[in-house]
């Protein structure tokens, strides 16, 4: 006997969830493995071009890119209270938060950064609470195991930080928390075209600091840098800032914001194979740490109550 009651409605919500289970995997598997590449995607930008307008220029052409291609394909523009919520969100994720890495990593060890932007997920946590979403127990348990993780992963490295770069990594990795939980409660574009929009905004932002504060674009760029903008462009901007606002819309702050662990220990093996990085005990003990953390917070999370 079947059931002829069930409402389109109803299916509706039904494929959305069967969707999300689906998508919500794939967008994390993004966000650990190319997000994670990023930090050595900068290092060989910075090679020829200052930090703000190479985050300035990657989040232009990606932004223009993506903006013309939903255009195309019919996808209305944003209203201008959503451009107004995209220019604020994408300043505070973008402008602050890709930015001041970009600028931090002119000065600052690559492990420094990691144990900076791994802070994140924490400071989500505290202003989620904010708006009365505290993290589970076993989300803060996830929480706390992971950044140990990442501060056992940088014990051997023996980097120093400068002042102003360690400041600008907490200014950034705060922002994007801020920015992140903020965004959920506000009217954003739909779908890409939020992608798209914040891209655009965060663009003239970081354009005007950049040209601001006496950049300038490089004559003569080397091929390597040039080739990481458009990988940052493209993959680190596009497809993964897709994907993380995705699984941000469609799933817990923790377990959104879990990337932050995943992306130091992935960081490392890049630099291991591409760059011959030695990896000692200390590295090994941090990232299995760090996944044991995320294990924590992806494998027992709690469905959001809907």
């Amino acid at each position: 006997m079947t059931d002829s009651s069930v409402s389109p409605a109803t299916s509706a919500v039904s494929a959305s969830v069967a969707d999300a289970r689906v998508l919500i995997p794939l967008g994390l598997f993004a966000l650990y493995v190319i997000w994670g590449s990023t930090y050595l995607g900068i290092r060989y930008a910075l090679e020829s071009y200052p930090p703000f307008l190479l985050a300035g220029v990657r989040f232009l052409c990606a932004g223009v890119l993506l903006f013309g291609f939903l255009r195309l394909r019919g996808m209305a523009a944003p209203t201008l209270r959503q451009w107004r919520n995209a220019a604020i969100t994408g300043v505070l994720l973008l402008g602050f938060g890709n930015g001041l890495v970009c600028f931090a990593e002119q000065s600052v060890g690559s492990g420094i950064s990691a144990v900076a932007v791994a802070s994140m997920p924490l400071f989500a946590a505290v202003f989620s609470g904010m708006y009365g979403q505290w993290p589970t127990r076993r989300e803060t348990i996830g929480l706390l195991i992971g950044f140990a993780g990442v501060v056992v992963l940088n014990l051997g490295t023996g980097l120093s930080a400068s002042r102003v770069g360690a400041i600008a990594l907490i200014v950034a990795a705060g922002s994007w928390a801020f920015g992140s939980i903020w965004s959920k409660r506000q009217d954003m574009p739909a779908g890409p075209m939020n992608t798209a929009a914040q891209m655009l905004c965060a663009s003239v932002a970081l354009l005007m600091v950049g040209f601001g504060a006496g950049e300038h674009l490089p004559a003569q760029p080397t091929l390597r840098a040039t080739l990481a903008v458009g990988y940052l462009a493209i993959f680190g901007s596009i497809v993964a800032f897709s994907a993380y606002l995705y699984v941000l819309k469609h799933a817990r702050p923790a377990l959104a914001t879990s990337y932050a662990y995943v992306n130091p220990p992935v960081a490392v093996l890049f630099g291991v194979l591409l760059v011959g990085e030695h990896v000692g005990p200390y590295d090994l003990a941090g990232m299995a740490i760090i996944l044991l953390g995320v294990a924590i917070i992806t494998l027992f999370k709690q469905r959001a109550k809907t």
